[in-house]
């Protein structure tokens, strides 16, 4: 695979879904870049890395991994390692990225990305298998801040805290999911702007927005549940806008995973993730990651 190797990741991206591979390799693509879950091509070949490859001679690819379960009690899957490694070796991806997540325990896979309780045990845990991970592959990797539903007891600290010790003692950057803020925020009844605002500027590597759903608990309180199946909502939109006057124009993927629209609807959520940063004021130039 010929790949020009100067390439880097700016602008608006989008998750690359089987049911658009087609739309791209005609020529409807309308953004800058892609992302893929690397558990989906960890097989060695077939129809899936046949389509990959020739779009990833196109354009700049991004690794997003769901499986690493990075903040599990347990050692890091070794072969899921070597999967990821041969992935990364073989696509030369720009961004590496995982979540801040656990979904494996006693030898089974849970199909979650469940939350960890924000303690001193924990930091040390995760940093250590971020430690692991980024001396496994020879490359700094971006940890995503996840959904979450209830707040533990045990917290030592609070996520952001947990998030700004975890890239001080790792050196790893942040994918800064700002859909996943509002949701945990609202489910823990707190302000996403005051989150916002404590996030460390200069290790955003990445922005990702997607939709949600919105439920209600048993006391009628708002529930949001991040299930990507739709397009951004407003708020979040206007959250994004805040984020990136401050921080400049970060590169920002549209996330849509469940009840996949057509392209031309995944393009518009791009087109206007794009007018948002075309928007910001001169000082928040587009940044890009290399």
């Amino acid at each position: 695979m010929t790949v020009d190797s100067r390439q880097d990741v700016s602008g608006c991206g989008a998750g690359l879904k089987p049911a658009h591979y087609r739309d791209v390799l005609e020529g409807a693509s309308a953004v800058d870049w892609f992302e893929v879950h690397p558990e989906n091509y960890m097989g060695a070949g077939g129809p899936p890395h046949a389509y990959l490859t020739e779009i990833r001679s196109r354009y700049p690819l991004s690794l997003h991994g769901v499986g690493m379960s990075i903040g599990g009690a347990e050692p890091l899957c070794r072969d899921h390692l070597a999967r990821l490694k041969l992935l990364v070796e073989r696509y030369e991806p720009v961004l590496v990225s995982e979540h801040l997540a656990w979904s494996t325990h006693q030898g089974r896979f849970y199909n979650d990305l469940l939350a960890l309780p924000y303690t001193h045990e924990t930091l040390a845990l995760v940093c250590e298998h971020v430690d692991q991970v980024q001396a496994y592959l020879g490359r700094r990797i971006l940890l995503e801040n996840p959904s979450t539903y209830v707040r533990f007891e045990q917290n030592d600290m609070d996520e952001i805290s947990f998030l700004r010790d975890v890239i001080k003692h790792t050196g790893c950057g942040l994918l800064l999911d700002i859909n996943n803020v509002y949701v945990s925020c609202t489910n823990r009844g707190e302000d996403p702007g005051d989150f916002l605002a404590r996030v460390p500027l200069d290790a955003v590597g990445e922005i990702h927005l997607a939709g949600h759903t919105v439920s209600r608990d048993e006391t009628g309180a708002p529930l949001l549940i991040d299930t990507h199946d739709g397009p951004v909502t407003d708020t979040v939109w206007d959250l994004y806008a805040g984020f990136v006057d401050r921080a400049g124009g970060l590169p920002t993927l549209i996330e849509w995973d469940a009840d996949i629209p057509d392209w031309p609807t995944l393009a518009a959520e791009t087109a206007r993730a794009r007018e948002i940063l075309t928007m910001a004021p001169d000082h928040a130039e587009v940044r890009h990651v290399a």
